[in-house]
């Protein structure tokens, strides 16, 4: 387990020294690997790149290494559509959980193996926007 208190600290200080290079879009770089349906588990999954951490997690981390071999210094989850509300469109709500924790697991293991002493790496959790809008009422 990670002293997340030492990598605030880490990346706090990086912050006060530099700019810190961020991961391009994800989603980009794996529709340039021309995945087909038998990638995402199934035409019923096709489009679901949060699937990938489990079905082709090899592309999923290669791409994490690309975007550290570039240069970036935080890589981003493969989350962006991993709330319950977003899989349930694939059947996949109540593999949420999983996807999630193995897409920030996939993203660490890239992080460690890029890290060296005085360059940390870093992971941030991917949150995008929801299929629904939420509506709150008084009373």
């Amino acid at each position: 387990m990670r002293n997340l208190n030492e990598s605030a600290r880490a990346l706090r200080e990086l912050l006060a020294q530099r700019i810190l290079v961020l991961d391009g879009a994800m989603g980009t770089m794996l529709q340039q690997r021309n995945l087909n349906a038998a990638d995402f588990g199934g035409a019923a999954l096709e489009g679901c790149n949060e699937n990938l951490v489990r079905t082709r997690p090899d592309v999923v981390l290669d791409i994490h290494r690309k975007y550290f071999e570039a240069g970036s210094d935080i890589v981003e989850t493969n989350s962006f559509g991993g709330a319950p509300i977003v899989l349930a469109e694939y059947g996949l709500a109540a593999d949420a959980h999983f996807l999630n924790k193995r897409a920030a697991e996939l993203a660490r293991q890239a992080a460690d193996e890029f890290s060296a002493p005085g360059k940390p790496r870093f992971v941030a959790g991917s949150v995008g926007q929801q299929p629904k809008r939420l509506r709150l009422q008084a009373g």
